[in-house]
């Protein structure tokens, strides 16, 4: 399950206190998360290689940074489990839409906890999640069935294609379709080479497109290449097209000052971003 993590500056970094495991506590853990942690691949943009290890996530977490599933969940699975909840790591797979499969394909960790039983769950069994983007806010009851959250509604019901796991469907105007998971623990090797794949290949979403994300208890907040969207009861979208715009938004907006990043390296990633945005311009515009 790894090793020793800093849980006390994990905590500070949520605004949070040590507490025993309890329902309330988890809820408040992962709305904190969801707020304050976030969803992004900007390591991937700058050309920094990243483990799977839950210890250096949470490390990068405490530098006010993010990561994507494996990241997030992990380290956030650290966490509970130094805190004393029963955590269980599954093998997921995100469904972008509809045209592409189903299943546990191995590009999602996902995390389930028990023994925090309520009349939402008898059995104790919740999904938690902070490691899709702009997904869930607070952990699900892991029982099948309609569900909301702020402006977005979800669906939860047995997988069809995983024999004793689970659907999530998002909301019509999510950032991806759906997502299954298996049953069964796995550990966090299991996604190592998954991970290499989604850093390094040119197929990968994450290297096609620099994302950032935030979930709130209103909506979400995503910047994907240079285009700032915020979803809730509307939707708004803002292009930044200036260097200092894009940084300030980062800050701002998802709380990511980017410290650890010289004044080089931010101008090779503007310049990467820039670049990026401009030819996604031209698949999109007339000629």
């Amino acid at each position: 399950m790894g090793g020793a993590i800093d849980s006390s500056g994990y905590l500070r970094r949520l605004g949070a206190e040590r507490e025993p495991p309890s329902l309330e506590g988890l809820r408040a853990l992962h709305r904190a998360h969801a707020e304050r942690v976030p969803y992004e691949c900007l390591e991937i943009w700058l050309g920094r290689a990243t483990t799977v290890e839950p210890g250096d996530s949470v490390r990068r977490i405490l530098s006010g940074r993010g990561g994507y599933c494996f990241h997030l969940n992990g380290a956030f699975s650290a966490l509970l489990l130094d805190l004393g909840y029963a955590v269980t790591r599954h093998v997921g797979g995100v469904q972008g839409n509809a045209g592409l499969p189903a299943g546990a394909t191995g590009n999602h960790l996902v995390l389930t906890v028990s023994g925090l039983p309520s009349d939402e769950s008898p059995d104790g069994e919740w999904l938690v999640d902070l490691g899709m983007g702009d997904g869930i806010y607070e952990p699900l009851p892991l029982v099948a069935g309609d569900y909301q959250q702020g402006p977005f509604r979800y669906r939860l019901s047995p997988s069809v294609v995983e024999p004793g796991g689970w659907r999530f469907d998002h909301d019509r105007r999510g950032g991806f379709l759906g997502m299954d998971f298996r049953g069964e623990s796995t550990a966090m090797s299991a996604f190592a080479a998954r991970h290499h794949e989604l850093s390094t290949s040119p197929e990968s979403g994450f290297v096609r497109v620099a994302t950032v994300q935030r979930r709130d208890a209103t909506g979400a907040d995503l910047v994907r290449g240079l285009v700032l969207t915020r979803v809730g009861d509307g939707e708004r979208q803002t292009t930044l097209e200036r260097r200092d715009d894009y940084f300030a938004a980062l800050a701002d907006v998802f709380g990511m000052t980017l410290d650890d990043v010289g004044p080089a390296e931010r101008d090779a990633l503007w310049a990467r971003l820039a670049a990026a945005h401009q030819q996604w311009l031209e698949t999109v515009s007339p000629r």
